[in-house]
């Protein structure tokens, strides 16, 4: 009998009920590619993450031992009745974590590692008196004998003068490590005070701020210690002598006697005031700063340039005398990926034959790690490239490598949004290798937006009709070609090109000098000369790496904000602009914590409290407005805080997330729910959509303006009380813009940058509508974007390339869309020739 007539074929979800999923039952199958496709917010990520993903490495955890779990972050239960016949599973995140400055391509990867064994077992060293010892066997096998003290691990003979020395391991070559360099330790930059940022305008007094550093937590009082030491803080800085300026930047660090006033007219006196002067304010500053966002803040006082002694390596100079193929390891560092290859080439020609299986047997592991990188488009990016100066789309892709190259078989892979900051070029590649991870026996889910990629797909699961609320359910499954003659497939005429994807072209509606920007050297921008024009909506396209983001969110963005201070960024060599505001958009979350809401974000919730506290029930139990807040002790539930649930350690178990038994969820004191305006509480208003508030505040002028933009712009399905953190990045993105889409905004410059990550493209065709209505207040919009369907709509496109990094880094094409595709000179043209012939445009 054929065993194999009884495996099964499909993974079996009954009852979801995770998030807005409504108790969906579904099959996806094994052992091929399925997409999952929906609006933002449909709760695809719930089907996705929430089930497949975190029942498939639950059950593989619980397989472990209780000692090993409890050292291992695990998933909670998921809400789902039952799931069947899941693979253990591995997942891939929308957005990976932005890497330290100890971070390198190189080390991302782990490619770097195998370099540095490369180094240590292949490499040519130099003995102490300087003579090259030639790279053979018994250095290699030098280098495994036991580390006990008494084996020579390590130690070698120089053939020429006879002296013993020891050969450098793998881990002497890590500039995490004992390889780093000691001036730099191993970041290849160093800092210094930059003493132009500490005076912020020297025509101002120190009591209007002149001084940039004490503006840092902590030292709004050293103005009155420096008043108290016989600093006259209320004339311009520039007109204090030169004793006043040396108490400023360099007076003592000491305690004091001081008074300080207050503002309403009391004094406080004391006799200990520790008094730090400007410089001094920001070394301390730095020492104590804990978050990222305070190493940021106190970041921009410094400036920082390549190591002197290591020349940005991060490696110990003396590490260098020791060559593979002639090149030391920070010039193998400094190669593309795409010139491994010959690197790889030249090292076994120099090798004498008994080294050669050693060198297959390194370099097939080097390849096993290249490979998934070179497939997915990064052959520009060198070893020694800094993680922090990576793309989204760039460390999505070394992520995906390095998840892909384990060759894993029987594994469910759940890949959330695999396209971000990916070229149209690139996700060819990107199919390729989810076509080899079916081939190795694994199955794959993939979330994503991307049309091409759910084209590819083996199985299409829709999840909808709409977003939050309205969505949450299966409305359509089948191969691609079956989802184009399903009635309730959102995805399908997006695939054959049916969907309307051409909005009406909005005439411009402002009258201001159009931008242009010079930039001199900067990363792969050399001389590069580019024009924004005003009113308009610009695409910047072009492949990552290329310099969209050099040129825009590094360049024109800081150079517009410090125009005013007639101050440029260094790289920037000229700028003309009649912009006087500019507004950078992203899609990184809305909100600090899970204590954020839609009505807290915007003003509503500040509207709420002051109706609220008006009413003559809460003046009768004396209720202000801190008391409908449920961030107030007063108005927060006592149980939990305002949070709304509760959490239980339970040791080696997953945290349990429990609804809190007092205000089962409502976040406020009972008590405050008691008082109604129109026999609502605020618990009952924070409940509603904001569809269905808006005919609740028709006689609110001030909260019903609010709700009418946020239906405007696509988030009715909301709930008042929604937290933000949970958004989607489109969600967040068009929540950001509620603020701007009710006044003139003829001199603001809005920066989009890749605005339709995470967008269905029927959420794609809502964004250009938003995009329309700022252009409509006279705004100028800049998009950088992959996205076919925007480079459509936009009214100006700038396009760099050819490709990214060192091959990367001018401008291709400059231009109206519809008349750049008639010469299609660049990648990114053609592609979107093909598109607006897709669509019949």
């Amino acid at each position: 009998m054929d065993n194999k007539n009884y495996l099964p074929t499909q993974i079996e979800v009954r009852g979801g009920n995770v998030h807005n999923l409504k108790n969906i039952n579904v099959d996806i199958p094994l052992n091929q590619f399925v997409a999952i496709s929906g609006p933002s917010g449909s709760g695809k990520s719930s089907l996705a993450m929430g089930i497949l993903y975190a029942e498939g490495s639950r059950r593989y955890l619980e397989a472990l031992s209780t000692y090993t779990r409890r050292r291992i972050g695990q998933s909670a239960h998921t809400n789902v009745r039952e799931v069947r016949h899941i693979p253990s599973a591995i997942a891939l995140k929308q957005r990976p974590n932005v890497p330290s400055e100890r971070s390198t391509v190189g080390s991302m990867s782990e490619i770097f590692n195998i370099v540095r064994l490369i180094f240590s077992r292949l490499g040519s060293p130099v003995c102490p008196n300087g003579h090259r010892v030639k790279p053979s066997l018994k250095i290699a096998q030098s280098m495994d004998l036991p580390n006990d003290g008494q084996s020579g691990m390590g130690m070698i003979k120089c053939p020429t003068c006879g002296v013993q020395f020891m050969a450098k391991s793998a881990e002497d070559f890590a500039f995490n490590a004992g390889g780093a360099c000691p001036k730099c330790e191993g970041t290849g930059q160093v800092s210094a005070l930059d003493p132009d940022t500490i005076i912020e305008d020297e025509n101002e007094s120190i009591d209007d701020g002149a001084i940039a550093p004490w503006h840092l937590p902590g030292r709004n009082f050293m103005s009155s210690i420096a008043k108290s030491l016989g600093v006259r803080t209320n004339v311009p800085y520039k007109n204090l002598t030169d004793k006043e300026k040396q108490i400023v930047l360099h007076g003592e660090k000491k305690q004091y006697p001081v008074d300080f006033h207050t503002s309403t007219g009391r004094v406080f006196h004391t006799d200990n005031a520790l008094y730090e002067n400007a410089y001094e304010s920001v070394y301390e500053s730095m020492k104590k700063a804990k978050s990222s966002r305070a190493v940021n803040r106190i970041s921009k006082f410094f400036h920082f340039s390549t190591c002197p002694v290591c020349h940005g390596s991060r490696l110990n100079p003396s590490l260098l005398n020791q060559l593979v193929a002639g090149k030391n390891i920070a010039e193998v560092s400094d190669l593309t990926l795409g010139e491994l290859e010959h690197w790889q080439k030249s090292t076994k020609q120099s090798l004498p034959d008994n080294m050669q299986h050693m060198a297959d047997i390194l370099f097939e592991n080097l390849d096993d790690n290249l490979s998934p990188l070179l497939e997915l488009g990064l052959d520009y990016l060198t070893l020694s490239r800094s993680g922090n100066t990576l793309s989204t789309g760039e460390l999505q892709r070394i992520q995906l490598a390095k998840t892909l190259r384990t060759e894993t078989t029987g594994v469910l892979y759940v890949l959330d949004e695999p396209s971000v900051g990916l070229h149209p070029d690139n996700i060819k590649g990107l199919i390729h290798i989810f076509r080899v991870l079916i081939a190795q026996g694994n199955s794959l889910v993939v979330v994503d937006h991307e049309v091409n990629i759910i084209s590819a797909a083996d199985w299409v699961i829709e999840i909808g009709p709409g977003s939050g609320d309205e969505g949450g359910n299966v409305i359509a499954q089948g191969t691609p070609k079956q989802l184009t003659h399903n009635q309730k497939s959102l995805i399908g005429q997006f695939i054959d090109g049916k969907a309307d994807i051409m909005h009406a072209k909005v005439p411009a509606n402002v009258d201001c000098a159009d931008t242009s920007i010079q930039i001199n050297d900067y990363y792969n921008l050399h001389n590069v000369e580019s024009t924004i024009p005003s009113g308009q909506i610009t695409a910047v396209t072009g492949f990552s790496g290329a310099g969209k983001t050099s040129l825009i969110l590094n360049s024109l963005v800081p150079a517009i904000r410090e125009y005013q201070h007639a101050k440029l960024p260094k790289q920037v060599a000229n700028l003309t602009t009649g912009i006087k505001n500019i507004v950078s958009v992203d899609a990184k979350p809305v909100g600090k914590n899970e204590r954020s809401t839609l009505a807290t974000y915007t003003t509503i919730m500040d509207h709420l409290r002051h109706m609220f506290a008006r009413l003559p029930a809460a003046k009768d139990k004396h209720y202000g407005i801190g008391a409908f807040s449920y961030n107030n002790k007063q108005g927060a539930c006592p149980t939990c805080g305002g949070l709304g649930n509760i959490h239980l350690d339970v040791q080696y178990l997953p945290d349990i997330e429990e609804v809190c038994p007092t205000c089962h969820g409502n976040r406020f004191n009972p008590n405050i729910q008691e008082i109604k305006w129109h026999g609502y509480s605020i618990v009952d208003l924070l409940k509603l959509s904001v569809k269905d508030a808006l005919p609740i505040f028709k006689s609110v002028p001030s909260i019903e303006r609010q709700l009418q933009i946020l239906d405007e712009i696509g988030l009715n399905y909301l709930h008042l009380g929604e937290s933000t953190p949970s958004l989607s990045g489109g969600e967040a993105q068009r929540l950001k813009l509620v603020k701007h889409l009710s006044n003139n905004q003829s001199d603001t410059m809005f920066v989009f940058d890749e605005p339709s990550v995470g967008l269905h493209p029927i959420d794609v065709q809502t964004l250009i509508g938003v995009v329309n209505q700022l252009k409509q207040k006279g705004a100028t919009i800049i998009l950088i974007t992959h996205d076919l369907d925007l480079m459509t709509n936009a009214d100006y496109m700038i396009d760099l390339g050819p490709k990214g990094g060192n091959f990367g880094g001018k401008i291709m094409a400059s231009g109206k869309p519809n008349e750049l595709i008639k010469k299609p000179d660049s990648l990114t043209l053609q592609y979107l020739a093909k598109h607006f012939k897709k669509f019949n445009l």
